[in-house]
């Protein structure tokens, strides 16, 4: 919908765990790094934890496609299972023989055998299991036991556990400490920083085609990190919703007025108490002011005191020496009303 008038080929926030959208943060790429070596190391067991919506789906399949070998990934994305039930369900994704739906010991059987032909091929084998922290007790021994499947020099599964922070917790109970010393590697996804929100925003918007400085302003990046918390899918969300919203009015890039009236709709408090004031009156334009506005962009839809939006994110170029890349202006067009400390934070987008 808002895609031409931001100059994107295609919208950068969907919800959808496309490795093209991932951004490498420090966090993301230390992540990375762990699952590529798990997976063709073949370690057995590698444990991810992250917040919901950090990002975690994304970078393991980012891991997987990066693989140098074929690797046949299995991915289970509803752990709330009984055993019966997971065993049905190993067997109908491995594609094993209709007696192994019904039959745990004829689904270790064909399951080892299939193990065993795929790696004398060379291929490699991955189970993935999603929400982990849901998991039952048994199904986490069971898990535990598909890991051992092994010759005397590897694993001929390697088991990725991805879950939430509390998982660690349960992992900790003394009843589990045999599936914690199974563990080979263990990394977290934690929430983005400021410049790593922008960084994020950045990477997303031009990996759609759409230059960073045509979309938000300075203070619209600002304000998404804060309401965010620095969690991927929040950013998403906020951004893609904050587009519809720029495009209803008018108005690029985004200003931080959208990007309040967004988060209020969410009910997002962020990180800490803001400390403006939404000016009086509605800050998105009624549907006949929307097509108006429209017809004409340049129409300003932001309260004339808010000094935050009239900078962009990167200010627009005025001069061709000044296009030296794409995507990004030069610092020394920094608005006069920018800080020395956002200065420095956001320099890295124009480098």
């Amino acid at each position: 919908m808002y895609e031409r008038f931001f100059g994107l080929s295609e919208r950068p926030f969907d919800l959808t765990p496309n490795p093209r959208y991932l951004v490498l943060t420090e966090s993301h790429r230390e992540v990375l790094m762990n699952l590529e070596y798990g997976i063709a190391s073949r370690k057995g067991m590698t444990l991810l934890l992250g917040e919901a919506g950090s990002g975690k789906t994304t970078v393991i399949r980012s891991a997987i496609e990066r693989q140098p070998e074929r690797v046949h990934a299995v991915h289970l994305h509803n752990p709330t299972l009984t055993r019966e039930e997971f065993v049905e369900m190993l067997a109908s994704h491995f594609k094993l023989g209709a007696r192994a739906a019904t039959s745990k010991a004829t689904m270790l059987i064909e399951l080892e055998a299939l193990l065993r032909a795929r790696r004398a091929h060379g291929e490699s084998t991955v189970l993935i299991v999603d929400e982990a922290q849901s998991l039952s007790q048994e199904l986490l021994e069971e898990i535990r036991l598909l890991a051992n499947i092994e010759t005397d020099d590897e694993k001929l599964l390697s088991v990725i556990i991805a879950g939430q922070p509390e998982l660690a917790e349960r992992l900790n109970d003394p009843s589990l400490r045999q599936f914690k010393q199974r563990i080979a590697l263990r990394c977290e996804l934690r929430p983005l920083g400021a410049a790593e929100t922008a960084a994020y925003i950045a990477g997303r918007i031009r990996a759609a085609g759409g230059v960073g400085a045509m979309v938000f302003t300075r203070e619209a990046v600002a304000l998404i990190h804060e309401f965010s918390r620095g969690i991927p899918r929040t950013i998403s969300v906020i951004a893609d919703n904050a587009l519809l919203g720029g495009f209803a009015a008018g108005q690029h890039p985004v200003g931080s007025l959208i990007v309040r009236e967004v988060s209020r709709d969410f009910d997002l408090s962020g990180g800490k108490r803001p400390t403006e004031k939404l000016t009086a009156g509605p800050v998105l334009p009624t549907p006949a002011a929307a097509s108006s506005a429209m017809a004409a962009p340049a129409l300003p839809a932001v309260a004339k005191d808010v000094k935050e939006d009239r900078a962009p994110l990167v200010a627009r170029p005025t001069a061709p020496a000044e296009r030296r890349g794409l995507d990004a202006a030069r610092p020394e067009r920094i608005a006069v009303n920018e800080t020395p400390r956002r200065r420095r934070l956001f320099s890295f987008l124009w480098n």
